[in-house]
This record gives C-alpha cells, sequence and structure tokens, in this order.
C-alpha cells in the first residue's frame, strides 16, 4: 500500500513537473512571438524636378536630349522653331532700316532744289526791297520840294518798310534750308530709331529662346511632346531631374515623431542597392492634415493619431540611388 502511494507521489511530481514545463515553454514561445512586432516605416527617395518651358509658341523642331540622358548645364535640350516670331524679327528689322533711313534724310539736311528756291525767294525780296527803297527817297525828295502830299510819301515808306519785312523773312527762309531740319525733328528721328532697334532686340530675345537649354546638371526624366508637334508659350517640355539634390521622404505617425527631431541623424535602409546602414539627417517635418489621421474606435479607447510627412538628406552622395526607390526605417526600440 505505502509502494502504490510512492509510485502515484512521483508520478504526481512527474506530470506537475511537465505541466510547469509546458507554461514555462509556452510563455517563453509567447514572449518571442506574440510580442508586437518592430515597426518598420517604408519611404522613397524623391529629387528636385524642374520643368523644362519656353516662352515661344510654336513647332518642336528637334529634341537633341532623351530620357535617361545625362546633360550639363548649359546642353542644348530642344529646338521650336516658330514662322510666326522670324517673320515679327523680319518686319521689326525693316522698321528699323525704314526709321534709320530717315533719320539719315534729316541729318543729311534739306535738298539742294528746296535750298535754291529759298535762295531765289530771297534774292527776289532784295530786288523788292532795294525797288522800294529807291521809291521811298525818291518820294521824300519830292516830298520835301512840296511837289507830292504828306500821303503819298507815307504810302512810299510803308512800301519800304514791308519790303524790309519781306526780305527779313526770305532771308530766315534760307537760313532753315542751309541748316536742316529744326533740332525737334531730328530728336524725333532719333527716338523712332531707338524704339525700332528696341522692337528688334525684342523679337530677338523671344528667338533666343527657340534653343532650350539646361539650368543644371542633371538627368532627363520625361520629354513630353514629340518632334513636329505644336507647343504653346510655357508648355512644358521636358522634366530634369538634379541628382545632387536628393532625399528621402517617410510618412509616420506622431508617436514616432521623438525619434525623428528636426536636425537628428538617422539609419536608413536601401534595399535595391543592398546598403543596410546609410545616414541621413532630418530637415523637414509637417503635419499632412486631416485626411491622414489615424481614427481611434470608442472601444479601444485610445486617441486619433495624426501623419507628418518626415523628410531626410543623405549625409554622403549614393551612387545609383534614383527617385522612387524604397527606404526603410526602423524606429528604435523602446
Amino acid at each position: 500500500m505505502d509502494t502504490i502511494t510512492k509510485k502515484e507521489e512521483r508520478r504526481l511530481l512527474f506530470i506537475l513537473g511537465a505541466v510547469i514545463a509546458s507554461l514555462a515553454l509556452i510563455a517563453i514561445i509567447g514572449f518571442i512571438f506574440l510580442s508586437p512586432p518592430q515597426p518598420i516605416v517604408e519611404g522613397q527617395a524623391e529629387a528636385t524636378a524642374i520643368r523644362i518651358s519656353g516662352m515661344l509658341p510654336g513647332r518642336v523642331a528637334h529634341i537633341y536630349a532623351t530620357e535617361g540622358s545625362h546633360v550639363k548645364a548649359g546642353d542644348t535640350l530642344v529646338h521650336i522653331y516658330s514662322a510666326s516670331a522670324e517673320a515679327k524679327l523680319a518686319q521689326a528689322e525693316a522698321m528699323e532700316a525704314a526709321a534709320a533711313a530717315q533719320n539719315k534724310k534729316i541729318n543729311a539736311g534739306t535738298r539742294s532744289q528746296v535750298k535754291q528756291s529759298a535762295y531765289d525767294i530771297w534774292q527776289q525780296a532784295i530786288a523788292a526791297k532795294e525797288i522800294a527803297k529807291k521809291t521811298y527817297e525818291r518820294m521824300e525828295s519830292l516830298y520835301a520840294q512840296d511837289v507830292i502830299s504828306e500821303q503819298k510819301r507815307d504810302e512810299a515808306l510803308a512800301a519800304y518798310q514791308a519790303a524790309q519785312a519781306a526780305e527779313g523773312a526770305a532771308h530766315s527762309q534760307y537760313t532753315l534750308a542751309l541748316e536742316g531740319a529744326q533740332q525737334e525733328d531730328k530728336s524725333s528721328a532719333i527716338a523712332i530709331v531707338d524704339a525700332a532697334r528696341g522692337s528688334v532686340k525684342e523679337v530677338e530675345s523671344v528667338l533666343n529662346d527657340q534653343y532650350l537649354t539646361a539650368p543644371c546638371d542633371g538627368v532627363i526624366d520625361e520629354v513630353y511632346p514629340n518632334e513636329g508637334e505644336l507647343v504653346a508659350t510655357g508648355t512644358p517640355i521636358m522634366s530634369l531631374l538634379k541628382n545632387d539634390d536628393m532625399w528621402v521622404t517617410f510618412n509616420v505617425r506622431e508617436e514616432l515623431l521623438d525619434d525623428l527631431p528636426i536636425g537628428d541623424t538617422i539609419s536608413i535602409m536601401i534595399p535595391a542597392l543592398n546598403r543596410t546602414k546609410t545616414k541621413a539627417q532630418v530637415f523637414y517635418s509637417r503635419d499632412m492634415g486631416t485626411y491622414a489621421i489615424w481614427r481611434a474606435t470608442k472601444a479601444s479607447g485610445q486617441w486619433d493619431s495624426r501623419t507628418f510627412m518626415i523628410k531626410a538628406r543623405p549625409l554622403e552622395p549614393i551612387d545609383n540611388l534614383r527617385p522612387g526607390m524604397t527606404i526603410i526605417y526602423n524606429p528604435p526600440q523602446k
């Protein structure tokens, strides 16, 4: 009887030990597999994109850079031909030539025929004045001898004075003909020439925009029109990526902002380039608005969590990093 009791005790102890071991194993498994997973934040690489467009409406004559082409600042990217702009340039140049010819004519003075005519009129006025003078002197002598009346003498004097005035006016006209155009006319002609030259320069500056060049080094990301297509003023022709100005962007819940202050350095992964630890510095943080809120359920008793956009720039250039590549950020464990 005692023997059976000892056997049962050993069996009970064995079962109890097995139960305790099973519970311990279950607790360990639960701790390992049932604990909250480490959060992973997925983002992407981005770069500054510059849209290339021009002031000239016209037809795309030739595209010199294709998608994926590496270009340097100043490289010609596209040629836009505009027949209307070429016609405006020809018209402006014709107006400039006409204004210059008119200015030359004014500066050259009055034509010889006009000068000769003014001279002849002046000489006739001189002759008329001499005749009037002699007539007046004869009348004055006759008046002194009481041969004629005072009225006749005065009429002769008036005729002489009128002849003097006419001779003076004729001389002024002749002098004006010799001197050429008045200063006002010359100033007006110069202003017209300057305006015409300004129009030519304006059209030429627009025509210079028919060859669009790269504003900086980069890679052509996308070309929008095809050769031969018509484009309007300001129409984007292609998109240029500045590869020397790249960053990574994440959208995170605000609970993680404590680990992402502006100015701090974080570690990121770039799966496509097999880079597991790359340092980047946070330089931007912004609330994405009410449309990006994690709503808490009433049953959970939690609070709504906003989403923030975080931007970080790699501390060193990364070869072959392209916009759109997946970037992984693992927040530190707490």
